[in-house]
């Protein structure tokens, strides 16, 4: 049988290459910089993981793996169940998604600790041999560095295809991290990554709010689990899944003619795509994070008051416009999930009530009379000029606010709050985890889990830390 076939425009031998470079790298190899980041990482999605595990919907998807399950030393986080491994990174990686505030890479558009670190942590606490800190680092650096980029060479192009590229490039970063925990050599690795790359799926017609949307997020952490553990006993995947121009991982799940196959490789081992990942500090979608915090700085600037606020417009990419920009109304908001995605909810909470947190997304608010009788005041364009650029201000938004007695106030914000350009200190990072984690295991013990994370690389094997993960 023939098929029409689109190459990948400069990705040849790029599964190899990638999988040569994950079942080679050690800790040694790391960078200091690299090491003190992906600490930053694993706390910070241990704190989402924690939070999640609170939610209704990954109450749920606990319920199901406790019935489905046959036992297993894994720790379900935040709960004093166990499961196999394949399980709790299910559980695990969906309730680190569950309230959109898990770290991003905004060019390659992926979460991939949310999918990573429950998928290593559960073969650790799973496998029975001893798991150091170091080990967990590597294996993390390993599948961050090989989805990252292939992420970066959809150059966006994933989501227009109507796929979530959480469920699809999360695959490879958890099958790669696993892979990297248990030792894969090149050839294993190759396969695991051919296997997860079969696995890749998402629909994003959930963004409207239905539970699906973090399942993905588990999913994707599942399927490297299996992957990883099926290349160890030397089962095979699509040999150049990233490249295949026929089904192949790229030439499918994206846009063949907008890809960069070079991209795949380009600085790996030498350039670290994981310095560029960047954190949430609102449990919303990243363009209504940016969104916000324009209007929260013409709001603070010109000592305005929701009621003053005639009319508002967000100019904002195509990307930002498709994906959290539409019409926010009782029939297409499913739950929170919608509420979080859209950015005229966000700014409409931003104005009335100035913050978003947690309270402002809970279900009993989603619509609030004064919310709705302040959305007709939001308008949201497309501004071309935030498209392009290798993504880099997707994210972005220039805002105009117009008042009752005429004034126009406008500013622009082209980078997330969180991202590198924007950073969050040091501080409001460890707050962020303690305001996560405290409420599920306490304020001594997540200050404990903390101060264990801080010290990773220099933990014998990762016992404590997995026991401070349970409520048990």
């Amino acid at each position: 049988m023939s098929h029409a076939r689109e190459g990948i425009a400069g990705a040849e031998g790029a599964t190899v290459a990638q999988a040569k470079f994950a079942s080679a790298l050690t800790f040694d190899r790391l960078p200091p910089e690299v090491v003190e980041r992906m600490k930053t990482c694993v706390l910070d999605t241990l704190g989402c993981c924690l939070f999640g595990a609170t939610q209704p919907s990954v109450r749920m998807l606990a319920q199901m793996a406790a019935g489905e399950d046959s036992g297993g030393d894994a720790i379900v986080m935040g709960t004093a169940q166990r499961a196999s491994a394949s399980m709790a990174a299910l559980v695990n990686a969906t309730a680190a998604h569950s309230f959109q505030l898990d770290e991003i890479h905004i060019q390659a558009t992926l979460h991939p600790g949310s999918a990573a670190l429950p998928a290593v942590l559960a073969l650790a606490q799973a496998g029975g041999a001893t798991t150091s800190g170091r080990d967990v680092i590597t294996a993390l650096v390993a599948g961050y560095e090989t989805a990252l980029r292939t992420g970066m060479a959809a150059r966006g192009s994933i989501f227009p295809r109507g796929y979530h590229n959480q469920g699809a490039t999360g695959a490879l970063a958890a099958a790669v991290a696993g892979g990297r925990l248990l030792g894969l050599d090149p050839l294993q690795m190759q396969h695991a990554l051919g296997i997860a790359g079969s696995q890749a799926a998402g629909l994003m017609a959930v963004q409207e709010g239905a539970m699906a949307k973090s399942f993905h997020c588990g999913r994707a952490s599942q399927s490297g689990v299996y992957a990883a553990k099926l290349a160890a006993l030397s089962y095979t995947g699509i040999p150049q899944v990233l490249e295949e121009p026929y089904g192949g991982f790229l030439s499918t799940i994206a846009i063949p003619a907008q890809c960069d196959g070079t991209m795949l490789t380009a600085g790996l081992g030498e350039r670290w795509e994981l310095l560029n990942v960047g954190y949430k500090p609102a449990p919303a979608s990243n363009g209504s994070v940016s969104a916000m915090t324009a209007l929260d700085t013409i709001m603070r600037e010109h000592g305005l008051v929701h009621g003053q606020i005639e009319r508002m417009t967000a100019w904002v990419s195509s990307n930002t416009l498709g994906h959290c920009g539409w019409e926010y109304t009782r029939d297409k908001v499913q739950g929170v999930l919608a509420a979080q995605m859209n950015l005229r909810y966000g700014l409409a909470v931003m104005a009335l009530e100035r913050e978003a947190t947690a309270a402002q997304f809970a279900p009993d608010r989603l619509f609030a009379p004064e919310t709705m009788a302040f959305l007709p005041r939001i308008h949201v364009e497309h501004d071309p000029k935030y498209d392009g650029h290798g993504g880099i201000y997707r994210v972005a938004c220039r805002l105009q606010v117009q008042t009752r007695d005429g004034c126009r106030h406008e500013t622009e914000v082209l980078f997330r709050k969180g991202s590198n350009e924007d950073p969050m200190s040091a501080d409001e990072l460890r707050h962020k985890f303690l305001g996560l984690a405290a409420p599920v295991l306490g304020q001594s013990r997540a200050a404990a889990l903390a101060a264990l994370v801080d010290r990773l690389e220099d933990l014998a094997d990762t016992t404590e830390l997995s026991a401070l993960l349970s409520s048990t």
